[in-house]
């Protein structure tokens, strides 16, 4: 039987009294990899940010694993874009990827030899152990990424949301995020990813939520990702993600 993981309904955002997302309902299948595309300015990240109470919704109401968000954060992993984080903050990979342990842990017990272990299992994953003492900063695009996503990895969710995982990264990088989400689904769980590139998005996903301010279509790929559901998302005549 087909269940739900998250459920948003009537969901309405706005950016100083200019609104982002109007009405938007939303489901996402459990085990799925899902993408989220849409012209740029759809409100592709402002939704992510809604569904997790990062940012402030007008209207509307989200479920996930059936509780409300702040009842289920453990359970979720979110990876943001890399633009929107200060990669000069001084401080080791191995220390980032060890930040994933503290839903775990709370924020006064240290991390112990056990949760060291994760983590490097973690950079292991992304191809990544060899520079868990490096400091973040000498890190290149890619290499960034594989952290971030390393860091969700040692949190042990059962949900991942990301955003633009694969922009700017190099090919090899990209082929190991989505050996990751194909990893984590045969295990059963569920990826929410913000994606750019339609060409790539029948071979990297099976769900899609097609935006632009409204919900323009969700569902399987292979159903919903059609020209006729791109032209009212006005992302083919010239508009792109």
């Amino acid at each position: 039987m087909i269940k739900n993981i998250v459920r948003v309904e009537d969901m309405t955002m706005a950016y100083h009294d200019k609104p982002v997302l109007w009405d938007v309902d939303m489901d996402i299948e459990e085990g799925s990899r899902t993408a989220i595309i849409g012209p740029n300015g759809a409100g592709k990240s402002t939704l992510l940010k809604g569904v997790l109470g990062l940012q402030k919704t007008l209207s509307g109401k989200v479920l996930i694993f059936g509780e409300p968000v702040k009842k289920v954060l453990k359970r979720i992993a979110y990876i943001p874009q890399t633009g929107s984080v200060n990669w000069n903050f001084p401080t080791t990979v191995l220390d980032v990827v060890l930040m994933g342990r503290y839903s775990h842990l709370g924020w006064i017990k240290r991390p112990g030899k056990q949760d060291k272990k994760i983590a490097m299992e973690a950079l292991s994953m992304m191809g990544m152990e060899e520079f868990y003492n490096r400091q973040i900063s000498q890190l290149s695009g890619g290499q960034r990424q594989r952290v971030f996503i390393a860091r969700a990895i040692a949190q042990e969710a059962q949900l991942y949301f990301m955003d633009e995982p694969l922009a700017g990264v190099d090919k090899k990088t990209e082929g190991i995020i989505i050996d990751f989400l194909k990893k984590i689904q045969e295990e059963g769980r569920t990826s929410v990813v913000v994606h750019h590139d339609l060409n790539t998005l029948r071979e990297y996903f099976d769900h899609v939520v097609i935006l632009n301010k409204r919900m323009i279509a969700q569902g399987e790929v292979k159903s919903v990702f059609t020209s006729d559901n791109l032209g009212k998302a006005m992302m083919i005549g010239g508009n792109y993600v």
